[in-house]
């Protein structure tokens, strides 16, 4: 059975998440704040620690750097578990090494899911190394571990490129030259069918890499990507690409873990897409693009009918008589191009009916 150290100071929370942990087979240890819990980590040494950030005494970031300089703790799997969601407090942990990080309010499958995927990092590095025959190794400073590193790299090393909303940024059949970082805006990526109709296949956000269909060949681009707002991106060529995957081999197992958790994703779409209703089509799709577009939900979301249609994979005609709707039901707001929700419960529990 699996240790799973939980720092929170909320202890509602630390109790109902302890609970939901133990009934999914973890043994969990728990500390209400993070001087406590820098006590207990060094104590126990848990098989990973999921730590709240604002907490009294000593915060996560403090954490995460006491623990990091012990060589009892320094390499167990750490999570922030916190409501801030900005680009920079969420760049800040994941620069001191934390492994990920879940914003608050979660759901059992976020937290369950996190952890497992720790864990099984964790045990399939440890075979690795366990397979490999001994040798020498020093250690690199500049050596680029995590997908963090990688997106640090593409921040110091690449080419910054900007377009402007509903600029096509490269098109389907183009021979794939760069990988992108966007450091500003949203990006979406689709294909015409042989009807003629867009399909959207992916969204993208500010943080987000995209533009890879092959790491190690320059293959064409199977689909098109345009910016869906003002869009700044950082790019990497192909060719330093492989040589950057060649040199740091640590950092191919985060995206092999990034594909996967995208495959995920677009299993789950299809499944929406084959079995929801119209309605649950609908508020999904919105709340899609909210969580791309937008910092927050209930921002306003600027992107056409037929996008929205598109990704929901109804017919556009369909979607507009939704969103009149759920305009008339308060759920949201509608005026052109510009939707904002309204009230965005109504809508998750449309989308979870």
């Amino acid at each position: 059975m699996k240790t799973v150290l939980l720092i929170e100071d909320d202890a509602v929370l630390r109790e109902n998440t302890a609970e939901l942990l133990e009934l999914s087979d973890y043994k969990v240890i728990t500390a209400s704040n993070g001087k406590a819990g820098v006590v207990m980590a060094k104590k126990h040494v848990p098989d990973i620690i999921v730590c709240d950030i604002m907490m009294p005494e000593m915060d996560g970031y403090a954490v995460l750097k006491t623990l990091s300089k012990s060589k009892i703790t320094k390499y167990i799997p750490f999570i922030f578990l916190s409501a801030k969601t900005e680009r920079s407090d969420v760049r800040k942990g994941m620069n001191l090494g934390a492994d990920d990080y879940i914003t608050k309010p979660f759901t059992e499958s976020d937290i369950i899911s996190a952890i497992e995927s720790r864990l099984a990092k964790v045990s399939i590095l440890q075979e690795i190394k366990s397979n490999q025959k001994k040798q020498v190794y020093l250690p690199n400073e500049n050596e680029i571990k995590t997908l963090n590193d990688l997106k640090n790299f593409f921040e110091d090393h690449g080419t910054a490129f900007t377009f402007k909303n509903e600029t096509v940024i490269y098109r389907e059949g183009e021979h794939s030259n760069y990988i992108y970082l966007i450091s500003k805006g949203a990006v979406k990526c689709h294909q015409i069918n042989e009807l003629g109709k867009e399909l959207v296949t992916a969204l993208y956000k500010e943080d987000d890499l995209f533009g890879y269909h092959s790491f190690t060949q320059n293959t064409p681009y199977k689909e098109t990507a345009t910016a869906i707002a003002d869009t700044k991106l950082i790019g990497i060529s192909m060719v330093a690409f492989k040589t950057l995957l060649d040199q740091n081999q640590k950092v191919v197992m985060e995206l092999i873990e990034l594909l996967a958790n995208n495959l995920s994703s677009v299993k789950e779409e299809l499944l929406q897409m084959a079995y929801s209703t119209v309605n649950q089509k609908t508020a999904a799709t919105i709340l899609r693009f909210a969580e791309k577009i937008n910092r927050k939900p209930d921002d306003v979301i600027k992107i056409s009918r037929n996008d929205l249609a598109s990704v929901a994979g109804i017919a556009p005609e369909t979607f507009i008589r939704t969103l009149a709707l759920f305009k008339k039901q308060g759920i949201i707001k509608a005026d052109g191009r510009n939707i904002s929700v309204i009230d965005i419960e109504k809508l998750k529990n449309i989308n979870s009916s």
